[in-house]
């Protein structure tokens, strides 16, 4: 009984270690949350999260061992004993996904209008584009994370081979659209075609986790970097604002609040 309170301790308090290291994280977790169980309902909300998070996580222990889906790497484990590790891979990374594929989702809804989970081809077209508006997120993130040594994140992990873009390989991309595919596309399997909230909230995060990757990149000098990503992301909201006036997405704000 003294070992099992002691190990309880022991994760309670890199747990707090999470908490207190990552509060931005903790921070787009709690808005998705609030977001969701407007947006998609308690229930559904936490298998998101669940199901999003196991999905990560799978995807992470098994890139750190054999490469696949994001390319090889390994987390540096400077901060083993500050916050929580769930073997390898410190706990707050496959917690990001979750939020990310969510607010991926809920901009794609915007983009697609509401008629999308009326066919088989809507929902694939949902699928498609979620996966892809998360990694063209990554687009911002993981360079700025590969920098993470001169801002508060720190020197977490590395890509011994380097990479094409900023020194992230273009197989971390594939990855990340995999897991995309693989978080949206299983909610939707799941959940089928059933009454939604509005995105809008949704669409805020996704926004919101842009900028803030935006401005750290700016704030440590990495002008080209940060230039890269907004024109990167100017050109996809120029692009879904044009799917979203094709007929299939003609509708009203209201229209977008619920699913008939």
């Amino acid at each position: 009984m003294a070992i099992s309170l002691d190990a309880i301790w022991s994760v309670a308090t890199l747990l707090a270690g999470t908490l207190v290291l990552r509060p931005y994280v903790v921070g787009f977790l709690a808005f998705f949350l609030v977001a969701g169980r407007r947006d998609l309902g308690p229930a559904r909300t936490l298998g998101f999260l669940l199901w999003g998070f196991l999905v990560a996580l799978g995807a992470e222990l098994s890139s750190t061992r054999v490469g696949v889906p994001f390319g090889f790497y390994h987390y540096t484990g400077e901060t083993a004993g500050a916050e929580l590790f769930l073997s390898n891979v410190p706990f707050f990374s496959p917690l990001s996904f979750p939020f990310l594929a969510y607010a991926s989702f809920c901009l794609t809804r915007r983009a697609l209008g509401p008629g999308w989970a009326r066919s088989r081809a809507g929902r694939l077209r949902m699928v498609a584009l979620s996966g892809a508006l998360m990694t063209l997120l990554d687009v911002v993130i993981d360079p700025l994370a590969v920098q993470g040594g001169r801002w508060f994140l720190g020197h977490i992990f590395d890509y011994p081979e380097g990479g094409a873009y900023f020194g992230v390989p273009l197989s971390n991309f594939v990855g990340w659209l995999l897991v995309g595919w693989a978080t949206v596309g299983g909610y939707v399997w799941v959940a089928g075609e059933t009454r939604l909230g509005s995105p809008h909230p949704g669409m805020a995060l996704y926004y919101a986790v842009l900028a803030g990757n935006l401005a750290l990149t700016l704030s440590i000098g990495e002008l080209v970097m940060a230039g890269a990503g907004i024109v990167v992301h100017a050109v996809v909201f120029l692009l879904l604002y044009g799917v979203s006036r094709v007929p299939l997405g003609r509708c009203s704000s209201e229209g977008l609040s619920a699913t008939p």
